[in-house]
């Protein structure tokens, strides 16, 4: 599964037939246009050793405050971040500053939501979320796939229901 990730982002190209992204066969994007154009998030939600702020505007470097509060609550951290003493400037990893596998999920959407792309590659996103982290990031994951070609990988059926097609891959 995650091989179709991967092929949809041309992270390699595919030996035979072709791959379709919003209407176009993937070998006619440019590969960096194509990733400018791409927003991932996978399973281990990476944040760097660097503060909220700088990791948020990977997506977006540019962005201005208003930008990221907005991203923060449509992923559901607002109340993550405010949390902090130090707030965007908290350093993650820094002075024991670390977020469960839930938590910097929810930082990594908000930096998709920074991106604003207009793919969106979803692989296996809420594999290691707690329940109560889960629903939080499936609401998100519903406003930022909104009107995005939208490609969702996930073992449990639960995370798929709202999807306009779902496709079983086996072997």
């Amino acid at each position: 599964k995650t091989t179709i990730a991967r092929l949809a982002a041309r992270f390699y190209d595919a030996d035979e037939g072709e791959i379709i992204l919003g209407g176009r066969n993937i070998k006619d994007y440019d590969k960096k246009a194509l990733m400018q154009n791409i927003a991932f998030v996978f399973q281990n939600a990476r944040l760097f050793k660097m503060s909220l702020r700088e990791n948020l505007l990977l997506g977006k470097e540019n962005a201005a405050d208003t930008e990221i509060d907005q991203a923060l609550s449509n992923a559901g951290a607002k109340e993550l971040v405010a949390n902090l003493k130090d707030g965007l400037n908290t350093v993650y990893g820094a002075k024991g500053t670390y977020f469960s596998g839930g938590e910097a999920q929810r930082l990594v959407i908000a930096r998709a939501f920074l991106k604003d792309a207009e793919f969106v590659v979803l692989d296996e996103a809420t594999a290691f979320t707690d329940p109560e982290n889960e629903h939080i990031i499936q609401e998100s994951f519903r406003k930022l796939a909104a009107n995005k070609t939208t490609l969702m990988i996930a073992h449990r059926l639960s995370t798929v229901v709202n999807a306009d097609r779902i496709l079983v891959v086996e072997k």
